[in-house]
């Protein structure tokens, strides 16, 4: 195994982490919170994916599927189109509203097409490039990758639990 098909693995686990937190549910599951302060299913969906949208676009230079492809109009949020959920407050989190969760895995299949179309062509040569010094340490391409691969699975696992609370409900 390769560390691309690592990568890929990856993030092929957080597409089936997402598609088992949200299909199937309608507008107003997707949003339920179990309170004021929390997030909702949709929020989580769409800020993981948002970040990994954000920040692999950003590593591979290309423009990010939100834009280049559409979903920003499809979603129709009341939010910068620039956007990734980044510092949200419970007002932001109740304005990420969505009409069906097909929306939602959907905008993540079109990302997770463009995240793995780079990551399946890395080879462990391009991992430790340093792509941030603004940090100390300055930050790997490696480290980067991990460090969304990390969020997205922790929000990923959030969504799925509280569809569990839902189912339960």
């Amino acid at each position: 195994m390769t560390s691309a098909d690592l990568l890929v693995d990856a993030f092929s686990r957080i597409r089936e982490a997402v598609h088992e937190a949200a299909e199937g549910l309608d507008a107003d599951q997707l949003a339920h919170r179990v309170d004021e302060g929390a997030n909702s299913i949709a929020w989580l969906v769409w800020h993981l994916t948002r970040v990994q949208d954000d920040h692999v676009s950003d590593l591979a230079e290309v423009e990010q599927v939100w834009t280049a492809q559409g979903w920003a109009d499809r979603f129709g949020l009341a939010l910068p189109v620039d956007d990734t959920g980044y510092g949200h407050d419970a007002d932001d989190v109740a304005a990420v509203r969505v009409g069906s969760a097909d929306l939602l895995t959907d905008y993540h299949d079109a990302v997770f097409e463009q995240t793995v179309g780079y990551v399946g062509k890395l080879t462990d040569a391009d991992l430790p490039r340093i792509i941030d010094d603004a940090w100390d340490p300055p930050v790997s391409l490696g480290v980067r990758l991990v460090s969304v691969i990390a969020d997205d699975l922790q929000h990923a696992g959030q969504a799925n639990f509280l569809r569990g609370v839902l189912e339960r409900g």
